[in-house]
């Protein structure tokens, strides 16, 4: 039978080490870097998307219906996908 491993072992020390220190960054809420810059990406597309469907519908139906301004559907369409994804960006931020 083999004897638990001794606490003054280096890689045990290490290990115990990191596992206090993540759980006060827990407890106080801290995040890391990389889940921030996640959460800038995520919020990025977010906008990004409703904003580019919404034009690209708006040309589509520009060109299907003809109208005489030209840009009617798609400046309507793009503020409204805007719009979309930054309410949608909004509410994803505040649940974080």
């Amino acid at each position: 039978m083999t004897s638990p491993a001794d606490p003054t072992e280096p890689l045990d020390k290490a290990v115990r080490q990191r596992r206090l220190r993540r759980a006060q960054a827990e407890s106080e809420g801290r995040q890391s870097i990389g889940r921030h810059l996640a959460l800038i990406g995520v919020v990025g597309w977010t906008i990004v998307l409703p904003t580019l469907a919404g034009m690209f519908l708006g040309r589509w139906l520009d060109r299907v219906f003809a109208t005489q301004s030209g840009i009617f559907w798609t400046l309507g369409l793009l503020v409204a996908g805007l719009a979309a994804g930054c309410a949608l960006a909004w509410k994803r931020i505040n649940r974080e």
